[in-house]
């Protein structure tokens, strides 16, 4: 299973599993994690979510190859109806509380969908990066409005334009985590963490965390609407196509001759 899901002790665990591809994600893998997100939402078993990987890496996002190829079978599909706006929906619209632990790289949507978790902690060899501009493509996941709300314009741009790489520490400055720590602490933690959440009141939490995102839910839903829209248009783009074809060709892309 490239997904694993577990429910234990109020804890739903969603974990990729998918080391061998440095657990990059397949529709069927954000199908997996809209399932088990939204079983646990409807679950009062459930009182908190646990979103991990491994202590090597986190996700490199999306496997490009599997990405294409649901991109172009997709033609026609309502945005609704693809597995990975399922997953989007899910993970910012669950009312529990979601624990995320991230150890290795974050690629992509590895780093984006931090952003509708309720606590974020990083191992200190965690790195981030959002290179979706290297690809000839723009933000997701409501990134674009998200990022520059945590980080303020001038750092969220740097690292949105650039999409280059970043560590844990400056993750913890700009405020997408919340604490950094040993590889080896850091499930353990997340988890007590989680423990934590699971044994207050659930409908506290529950409120706590409704009234913290009232304001800005519809503007989340809008901005998922557009990037996604924009990032469908862009796919087809001669940028993202030399983008792709450079990555899979082991060469540096070639971006001088597009206006």
């Amino acid at each position: 299973m490239e997904i694993l899901s577990s429910k234990a002790d109020g804890i739903l665990t969603i974990e990729f599993n998918r080391p061998e591809r440095k657990n990059a994600i397949t529709s069927a893998m954000y199908q997996s994690m809209a399932d088990a997100i939204n079983d646990g939402e409807r679950d009062a078993s459930v009182r908190a979510i646990l979103i991990t990987g491994k202590p090597e890496i986190f996700t490199a996002g999306n496997d490009l190859e599997d990405f294409l190829k649901s991109a172009r079978s997709s033609d026609g599909v309502a945005l609704e109806d693809r597995a990975v706006f399922r997953f989007m929906l899910a993970l910012s619209g669950t009312t529990k509380p979601v624990v995320a632990a991230v150890a290795g790289a974050a690629v992509g949507i590895g780093t984006t969908l931090l952003m509708h978790c309720d606590l974020v902690y990083a191992a200190d060899n965690a790195k981030f990066s959002m290179p979706f501009s290297q690809l000839g493509l723009c933000p997701e996941f409501a990134s674009s409005l998200l990022l520059t709300q945590v980080a303020g314009y001038p750092r969220a741009a740097e690292k949105l334009m650039l999409g280059e790489a970043f560590p844990a520490q400056e993750a913890l400055d700009m405020g997408l985590v919340s604490k950094v720590l040993p590889v080896a602490e850091l499930l353990p933690f997340a988890r007590a963490q989680a423990a934590k959440l699971v044994a207050l009141p659930a409908s506290s939490v529950r409120a706590t965390k409704q009234l913290m995102k009232a304001s800005r839910n519809a503007a989340i839903t809008q901005t998922m609407t557009a990037e996604n829209k924009l990032f469908g248009a862009m796919l087809e783009a001669p940028e993202a196509r030399e983008a792709f074809t450079a990555f899979f060709e082991k060469r540096k892309p070639d971006f001088s001759k597009f206006a």
